[in-house]
């Protein structure tokens, strides 16, 4: 098959499948480093009976991880299932894996980097223009409860 051509219908060329299974295990791993942040934190204000305070700087690093991690979960599971749930990519996500370097996470990094490039993919960008657009789910109204 030459790099142009989209993909056969029903099949989901690697590049994709290998952006899933990074999401997935790189928002299992920021969530994991948010919490060992957190006690790196604490341990160092408690520690240090106080002197350790201006550690609490660092908070920002844990909150943004476990936001990242949060945002690969939800795009992961959404890209894992055959057909997949959305039918572009999120760069939103690659970008913010980069920038989760704040966190001294660096798979967070080389997961960011690899996805942006696989992304840009002629056979990726052919995949996900065969991808049919989710359903939308229209907001339904409640009766009024007597």
């Amino acid at each position: 098959m030459s790099e142009t051509q989209a993909p056969a219908t029903g099949t989901r060329p690697g590049k994709v499948q290998a952006i899933a299974i990074m999401t997935l295990i790189d928002g299992i791993f920021s969530i994991l480093a948010a919490f060992f942040w957190v006690i790196f934190i604490l341990t160092g204000v408690v520690g240090t009976a106080g002197l350790g305070f201006p550690l609490l700087v660092c908070c920002i690093a844990p909150i943004y991880s476990v936001v990242v991690g949060i945002m690969e979960l939800v795009f992961a599971a959404k890209l894992l299932p055959e057909p997949p749930k959305t039918n572009e990519f999120s760069k939103t996500v690659a970008i913010m894996q980069i920038v989760n370097i704040l966190s001294l996470n660096v798979l967070s990094v080389v997961t960011g980097i690899l996805a942006l490039v696989f992304a840009n993919d002629p056979e990726v960008v052919a995949y996900f223009a065969t991808v049919p657009a989710p359903p939308q789910v229209e907001p339904t109204q409640q009766s009024p409860v007597a």
